[in-house]
This record gives C-alpha cells, structure tokens and sequence, in this order.
C-alpha cells in the first residue's frame, strides 16, 4: 500500500537541493515504504542511510548527532525521536524548518527553529505551535517561501547598500571640503533637499525589484553572518568616495572656470548639488542586481524608471525655475555645464559595472 507522492514535490525537492537546502523526511511509515517514496522524490539518494524508530532508541543523543548528516530518511518514527531529530540537526549548526499536521507533531514543530504546519489538514494544536500554516498543505509553498525570503533579504541589502553609499558620499563631500579650506560645496538646505530625494522613491523601488533569477541557486547565507559580510563595507566605501570625489570635482570645476573670483560659488555649488543628486540617481540602478543591469534589463523594474524620473525632475526644477533656485540658492546652468554635470554623474554606473564584471570573471576562474 502506498500514498503517491504529489507531482510537483520531486521539482520542489531538486530546488531545495540546488538551493543548499537537505530535505529529510521522518514518517511514520514502515522503512520499505519510506524509502521508496523518498528515492522516487529526490530525498534518498546513493550513499544515504535509513534509519528506523527502533535504532534511535538504542542510540545516544551524541550519536545521533553524529550519524544525522548522512540520513535522508526516519521511519517508524515517535513524537520524542522527531525532537531528538531535530535537535541533533540544530547541534550540527543546521536552521531547521520543521512541517507537520499532527497533536503527535506540536513538539518537534515548536523546538524546529521554522516550524510549518498544514492549515488545511492540520490540528488547531500543531497549529499553534508552528511558526508558519501552510494554507494548500504543499511542501512547494515551503520552497516558494523560501524563494521570496531570499528575495526579500536581498532587497533589504540593496537598500541599505544604496543608502550607506550615498550618505558616505555626502560626508565625504563635505568633510573632504572644509579639510581643504574650501568654501562649502552644499548648503544645508541642499544637502537635506539631495536626502529628500535620493532617500525616498530609489530606496522604495529597490525594495521591490524582482527576485535575481539565480536566487534559488546559491546558497544559504550563515544564520550569525552579518550584513555586511563577504566586502560589503568594503564595496560602501569605493563607491560612497566615489560619489564624493566626483561632486567635489564638479565643485572645483565650476568654482575655476565659471565663478567670478572674489565672489560666492553659486555656479560650483549649483553644479556639486546636481552631480552629488543625479549620480546616486543614477547609482540605484546599478544597486538593482549583481547582475549586470544590461543582463537583467534596464526597464524591467517600472517602478525604478518612474522613481528617477520624478526625481530627475524634481532636481532639474529647484535649479531651473527661479522661484525655488532663490530658495535653494542655484543659478541656471549652460549646456556645456549640464553635459559636464551628465558625464560626471554617469561615472558611477560605468564604475559598478565594470565591478561587476571583474568580480563574475573571477568567479568563473575560481569554479573552474
């Protein structure tokens, strides 16, 4: 007697595998059949155990602990072994995510560090005790839960990586300045305005870019690894001095060639406010993927594109309509200064590009 798997478990189980993720099942059910329906979904595979109800009585928890990683399969399991299972895993530095629908289930569903229960077949009691209910009672819904985690993670870093970026890039604006005994770069209410808009619409657009299509391919990231792990500050840095240097270059530029000695850089301010702006516009969307941009697409997330475009003209407003250039103390720019302001703001782009593309260059030559 046997209860067919569902079709859509054994891709489910390969995605896991891809992904970093070890299904094993711990069943009820007699060995034979256990192991049976576990080869027929991907679960047991050559040189993984069985092991039944009756050997994890007479094992200890060390030794337990030290047969888990090559056993794919528990048959013929009870409540109590479920939560030496688990706990075995968790003692060999696994997070666990634990399914079940049974009174029987409630232990091992709260000591699992993500327990799941079934919300149509499940008991109000395994309910309560799991972490997430599973309306459709399929274990796909676990690994697309997965998959929108590691989506969400993701566009959390973006962000913050876009934010601390350009921050920096103000700082060092500033700071780099007032060390050189220049005239202020940015007045106050040009760099609060720069906060206004590069804070709000980029970053909430970055919150929703589409899941990387490899997100299910790489694997898990450690549970205590911090945010800023693998060069991430490092990446911060470069990219916030970038931004930095070049709105102080647009400073100099416009303070040597275009403002009268003697007087007040209206022009090299003018043109450090519009290339400190539009450079970290322009920076969102290099933050969208590890991926190339070209690869991924330039307008596959709408909502970016509208994002820079009100920003953009946002920008290009307080510096062009004299009302809010007094307010802002701007003065309109020539063409020649625009296309100066265009090409420095672009250069970050060019920058993370090439980044990126050296960085995949030498990931291929370390998988070879």
């Amino acid at each position: 007697m046997i209860d067919p798997p569902r079709p859509e478990v054994k891709n489910a189980v390969n995605t896991c595998r891809s992904a970093g993720i070890r299904p094993v099942m711990i069943t009820g059910d007699n060995a034979s059949t256990a192991a049976a329906i576990a080869v027929q979904i991907g679960i047991l595979r050559g040189g993984d155990t069985v092991i039944s109800g009756s050997q994890l009585d007479t094992m200890t928890q060390k030794e337990l602990e030290q047969q888990v990683h090559g056993c794919s399969v528990f048959a013929r399991v009870s409540p109590e072994h479920k939560v030496r299972i688990v706990r075995a895993l968790q003692r060999n530095g696994n997070v666990v995510a634990m399914t079940g629908d049974g009174v029987n289930d409630a232990p091992a569903l709260k000591a699992a560090d993500i327990g799941c229960a079934m919300g149509k077949g499940g008991t109000e009691v395994a309910k309560n005790a799991a972490d997430m209910i599973l309306t459709d009672d399929n274990f796909a819904t676990i690994v697309n839960a997965v998959s929108e985690g590691r989506g969400i993670y993701s566009n959390i870093k973006k962000a913050v990586h876009f934010l601390l970026s350009c921050n920096i890039g103000e700082i060092i604006t500033v700071f780099v300045a007032s060390l050189m005994r220049l005239p202020s770069p940015l007045l106050a209410i040009q760099l609060l305005w720069v906060n206004l808009v590069t804070d709000s619409l980029p970053a909430l657009a970055l919150g929703v870019e589409p899941k990387d299509r490899d997100v299910m391919n790489r694997k898990p990231v450690p549970a205590g690894q911090s945010l800023f792990a693998e060069g991430l500050w490092k990446r911060i840095m470069l990219e916030g001095g970038l931004i930095g240097s070049l709105s102080l270059l647009a400073f100099v530029i416009g303070r040597a060639f275009y403002d009268l000695p003697g007087t007040a850089p209206a022009v090299g301010r003018t043109m450090t406010f519009a290339v400190l702006s539009i450079s970290q516009l322009v920076h969102a969307f290099s933050m969208r993927s590890e991926e190339s941009l070209f690869s991924i697409g330039v307008f596959s997330n709408r909502k970016m594109i509208g994002a820079f475009l009100i920003c953009m003209l946002m920008q290009v407003t307080v510096i062009t309509i004299p009302v809010l250039a007094a307010i802002f103390k701007t003065v309109p720019l020539t063409a020649v200064q625009w296309l100066i302001v265009t090409l420095l703001s672009t250069v970050p782009l060019a920058a993370v590009e090439l980044e990126k593309a050296v960085m995949h260059r030498r990931a291929k030559k370390r998988s070879r």
